[in-house]
């Protein structure tokens, strides 16, 4: 039987590593079958399928090349300067996002930055910044958010990047962060009252924003996608085409999927316009039917329960934090961008972690998955608030109420 002790010894977390590498490659696989045009030959190998597809070309770049330096690179940080510099890389992260929103001259979202042939979006990096201030902040209490004081600094924290994001008109990226921020008050032992209470504000205030967007006949997108949603059968050629042609790619799969590569398959015929990147699962449900759904499904589950399980057995409360931010902001990726390809959530742009093509998303939860790794080879550690007194462990009340009814 493994002891506690071992469980939470210091160490690289091989397990997480084998799985998200897993998960990574196979999004080559998909993005080069997404990727597949009309006019290509279905019979040439693999390799030849890759070389032709210049997404598919690229998502290599990214999973072979800059994912392990990000994760090698970040992994290896003294545990020390992450927290000691956390302020300084969090306003970086909000210099950044100020900086595109000036510079950028489009006239919807501004969320991208323009960098030779590629584009950067800055907020996916401040998730990661936000992630090691907040894990900061709350490790330095046992009851964080408990006075006026620590409640101000934390509203203030959370809401600059919020609002800079808003500016964007990017609505995605900070539902990301609000769920995230959610996450680790959980583990942090935040009181339960105050957790329903700002889930009711959060709700209220959505339903204030579109119903102030409604009221005045706004032409926003985000309006439209959510009437879209709501309404899906009058907005099936306009605000709810991509959504309605995913339900259809996904649905045409069957159970085993129709194959990579076959002519006049919709994924091919582009029914799902650039399922390469949010839309990858639809592509994913044509090739591999319901049983490469679910097959990824699995794979996603397993790799935050992995995660779960580090937080679990990482006795330093900073650590833990970094773990529990990083799983919130994979969970609710995985959460929103599946249940939007089905029809179960209006859009809101957000990739599938790992999956769909992109570098600045691909950066971002390496680097996750690096700071994770970082705190894991320092989860034996012990800060000023974490003694027998105040450590705190989200699980240890499921335990007791277990131990208590078996005896």
């Amino acid at each position: 039987m493994i002891s506690d002790v071992s469980r939470s010894k210091a160490k690289i977390d091989a397990v997480l590593i084998i799985l998200v590498a897993a998960m990574s490659v196979f999004g080559i696989v998909a993005v080069t079958v997404a990727s597949f045009t009309p006019g290509s030959n279905p019979d040439i190998s693999f390799l030849n399928h890759v070389t032709e597809s210049s997404y598919a070309m690229r998502q290599c770049l990214f999973v072979f090349i800059v994912a392990p330096l990000v994760v090698g690179v970040i992994m290896n940080i003294p545990y020390d300067l992450l927290r000691r510099r956390a302020e300084l890389l969090y306003w970086a992260g909000v210099l950044l996002l100020v900086f595109v929103t000036v510079v950028n001259r489009a006239t919807g979202v501004k969320a991208w930055l323009d960098v030779f042939d590629y584009t950067i979006q800055p907020s996916e990096f401040a998730k990661l910044s936000l992630i090691l201030l907040l894990a900061k902040q709350f490790a330095r209490e046992s009851r964080p958010l408990s006075d006026l004081r620590s409640m101000l600094r934390f509203g203030l924290t959370v809401a600059i990047p919020c609002v800079v994001i808003l500016a964007q008109g990017e609505t995605g990226s900070m539902l990301v962060i609000l769920f995230m921020v959610f996450i680790m008050m959980y583990f942090a032992n935040c009181d339960k009252k105050l957790l329903i209470s700002l889930i009711a504000v959060g709700a209220l205030l959505i339903l204030s924003l579109y119903g102030i967007l409604k009221m005045t006949n706004s032409s926003d997108y985000r309006l439209a996608r959510i009437t879209g949603f709501l309404d899906p059968e009058n907005y099936a050629s306009s605000d709810a085409y991509q959504q309605e042609q995913s339900k259809m790619t996904i649905g045409s799969g069957g159970l085993t999927g129709i194959g990579m590569f076959v002519n006049g398959s919709m994924s091919q015929l582009n029914y799902v316009p650039a399922d390469w990147t949010d839309f990858i699962f639809s592509t994913i449900g044509e090739a591999w039917g319901f049983v490469g759904c679910v097959g990824v499904l699995l794979m996603y589950l397993l790799i935050l329960l992995r995660l779960l399980y580090l937080a679990w057995y990482t006795r330093d409360r900073f650590g833990r934090l970094i773990i529990s931010g990083v799983l919130g902001m994979l969970l609710f990726h995985v959460l929103e961008n599946i249940a939007m390809t089905l029809g179960l959530m209006p859009i809101t742009g957000i990739p599938l972690p790992f999956l769909s093509y992109g570098g600045s998303n691909m950066v971002t939860n390496m680097g996750g998955i690096g700071l994770v790794l970082n705190a894991v080879r320092n989860r034996s550690l012990s800060d000023s608030v974490s003694t027998p007194q105040t450590y705190y462990n989200p699980y240890h009340r499921f335990n007791r109420r277990f131990k208590t009814r078996n005896g």
